[in-house]
Parts: C-alpha cells; sequence; structure tokens
C-alpha cells in the first residue's frame, strides 16, 4: 500500500481536517541526509534502526544507499531482513539472549556481535561456534558533551577492554572495538579522546579486525549549538590519520538522530486553551517523550491557513492528552497569543525517537504517516 502524498503540511490539513496526530515523513531529505553520510564518512555507515524503525523511513534510505544497519534485538534483525536482501545486519547490543544471539547467526547470518563483559563473550562465543563471526568490544568513554552519556549503562573500561581483546585473540575470534560518546554529542573532542583511548588499548592488545566509532552525531533543534557534520567527519578522519591504530580494519559508524531527525514533522491539533496553557492531542506518552527526558525544544509554528492571526507571540505551556498530570511539555511552545481550540501546530524535527517511543498509554496511540513531497 503507498503512502498518501501531499504537496505541502498546508495541503495535507486542509484536506484530512486530521483531529488525530499526523506524522510528516519527507523522503528526499532521508536522501539527502543519507548520501550525506555516505560521500563523507570514510567506512561503512550503520543506520541505528532503533531510532525510527518505520519502514517508510527505512525505504528511502536503503534507496540511497544504505546497506548497513544496527541493530539491537532479534525483531530489528527480522525487520532489516524482510525489507531488504542486500543489508547487512549488526547485533550491536552489548547484552543479548542466547536464543537471540542463535537465531541470529543460523537464521539470519549475521556476522558483527557486540559484547563489553567477559560472561558476554564467552555466550557469544558458544551461540555462534562453527560460525565465522566478528566481536566488537564496546569500551566506555569520558563524558563529551552528550544529552545521553550512554557510557553509564555500557562499556568496558580501557583496561578490561584489552583484556577481552587478548581473550578474543586466544580463542581466534577475529575482533574489534567499538564506542559509543553519547547521542546528542555536541563536542567533536568526544570522538578525539575516544580514538586516543582506542590507541592505547591497541597498543597493548594489538590488531583490530574492525573499529566502530558509534553515533552521537548531532541534529540541530531550538538551543543547539554545535559543528555541522563535516566538522565531526573530519575529526575523525584526521584523528585516525594521525593515529597508531594498527592494522587493516573495518571502519563503522552508526548515525540515528542525525540522519533522520529533520526528516519528519508532527502535527497536532490544540483540544483547549486555557490562558496561557493549551492541550493538544499527542505528549510525552506519545510521540514528544524526548521533551521530557533529554529535554529536546523542537521548532513549531502555527500552521497558516491563510485566516488573519495575531502578529504578538506568546509562550503557551504545553499539556498532552493524557489523564496524567506528569503529561506536560518541560518547555513551552511560542505561538500567537490568539491561538485557540481546532488550530494545528507543526512540530518540527521529530524524526528522531519519536513513533519509535510512544506508547498506548491511556488509549492514545499516534500512528498515521503521510509524506510531504514538498521541501
Amino acid at each position: 500500500m503507498s503512502l498518501e502524498s501531499f504537496a505541502s503540511i498546508e495541503d495535507m490539513v486542509r484536506r484530512l481536517h486530521p483531529s488525530y496526530p499526523v506524522y510528516c515523513v519527507r523522503r528526499d531529505i532521508l536522501r539527502d541526509n543519507a548520501e550525506r553520510f555516505l560521500d563523507r564518512f570514510p567506512g561503512d555507515v550503520l543506520y541505528a534502526v532503533k531510532c525510527n524503525p518505520h519502514p517508510e523511513v527505512l525505504k528511502p534510505l536503503h534507496a540511497a544507499g544504505v546497506r548497513h544497519f544496527d541493530t539491537a534485538s532479534l525483531t530489528e534483525i527480522a525487520q532489516i531482513s524482510e525489507l531488504f536482501t542486500d543489508a547487512e545486519r549488526y547485533f550491536m547490543h552489548p547484552v543479548k539472549p542466547r536464543a537471540a544471539i542463535r537465531t541470529a547467526c543460523e537464521v539470519y547470518n549475521v556476522k558483527h556481535y557486540v559484547i563489553d563483559h567477559r560472561d558476554e563473550l564467552d555466550k557469544v562465543v558458544e551461540e555462534t561456534r562453527g560460525h565465522e563471526v566478528v566481536i566488537l568490544v564496546r569500551m566506555a568513554t569520558p563524558s563529551g558533551g552528550a544529552t545521553y552519556e550512554l557510557s553509564r549503562k555500557f562499556g568496558a573500561p580501557p583496561e578490561e577492554t584489552v583484556t577481552l581483546l587478548k581473550e578474543l585473540a586466544a580463542r581466534r575470534v577475529q575482533r574489534g572495538i567499538a564506542f559509543h560518546v553519547g547521542s546528542q554529542c555536541v563536542r567533536t573532542s568526544a570522538f578525539e579522546t575516544a580514538l586516543d583511548l582506542v590507541a592505547n588499548v591497541c597498543s597493548a592488545a594489538g590488531e583490530i579486525d574492525c573499529l566502530d566509532v558509534g553515533g552521537g552525531f548531532p541534529a540541530f533543534y531550538e538551543g543547539t549549538f554545535s559543528p555541522p557534520l563535516e566538522t565531526f567527519v573530519d575529526t575523525i578522519s584526521k584523528r585516525l590519520e594521525a593515529s597508531t591504530i594498527p592494522g587493516h580494519y573495518q571502519l563503522m559508524c552508526e548515525p540515528g538522530r542525525a540522519m533522520v531527525a529533520n526528516s519528519m514533522s508532527l502535527v497536532v491539533q490544540v483540544q483547549l486553551r486555557k490562558d496561557n496553557r493549551i492541550y493538544i492531542n499527542d505528549g510525552i506518552h506519545g510521540s514528544l517523550s524526548e521533551a521530557a527526558v533529554g529535554g529536546v525544544r523542537y521548532p513549531t509554528r502555527l500552521i497558516d491557513l491563510g485566516q488573519q492571526r495575531s502578529a504578538q507571540m506568546l509562550d503557551f505551556t504545553v499539556n498532552g492528552p493524557t489523564c496524567d498530570s506528569v503529561d506536560v511539555l518541560p518547555n513551552p511552545f511560542r505561538l500567537p497569543d490568539d491561538i485557540r481550540e481546532g488550530d494545528w501546530i507543526e512540530v518540527q524535527k521529530i524524526g528522531a525517537y519519536s513513533n519509535a517511543n510512544r506508547t498506548q498509554f491511556n488509549g492514545f496511540y499516534p500512528e498515521t504517516l503521510v509524506a510531504i513531497e514538498a521541501a
């Protein structure tokens, strides 16, 4: 079934008059973002499926040339396998059920697995015995200005990374190093620090077959101050050129947010206004959870259908649709001061961790997706 397409957000609102939230995807932006990464990064680009797994997001990325996918579960591995017969899937979650490892290896022929502990190493080796695989040790990195510091949950310290790499060498398993500087990282120095640690680890552990510099490349929300993608890639490339990391290794990265955030908008409708508070039909239990847990500030605008509206702007507290008192966004939407019930708002740059994080709490579940063909 083909995705319903519209010439613009305004065109969609006029034709559907939606009383429900609507995801609006721009496939041309997805293709542009994918090509930008593929052209600039000097290695394999793995799209992080968890960021937005919708098929109508995945298909434009694949059409643009993305053939490698960072998958964190058997469900994601199966989804990519069913959508694309030519895709490479990488099992990048550091903690995996034995059955999932075995199925990924024997059914889906997955070659790459990440670990950060000796017990997980034993588990992967045992469940993939008889198959040629690559096991990457996830190394913890220092805090580097990211919104989400992933090394708080995953990653072996550098000295333990050396031990695990030596154990893999002793077992004659292809080995690599992976790290992740944190989601929405705004400092290129975080990659420099991490790559210096990789060089130190390799000086003690020897050559590696694979190096995954992870994700963390930022999207540009309101209040985000960060260098562009090109600066991050140049920083990584120059550090690698100057490093002492030995061997001829496969180089990879795992972009998610920076690949898809600006490719999707969310159209919501005002259900009620109380003074400087508005109630809309989506919230933190749906598409806007990152506003609460990550402090993301999405650009917003009143959708202009040609009516005369006030030029005065006001900050409005935004309430979600559930009967839950925590369903209130921490940052206001700045909108015309005469906004009223029935108006539509475009919440922009919503492509990352929006539909992927939604719940069915209280019976609210945004699921309508359309294509917008104009930029």
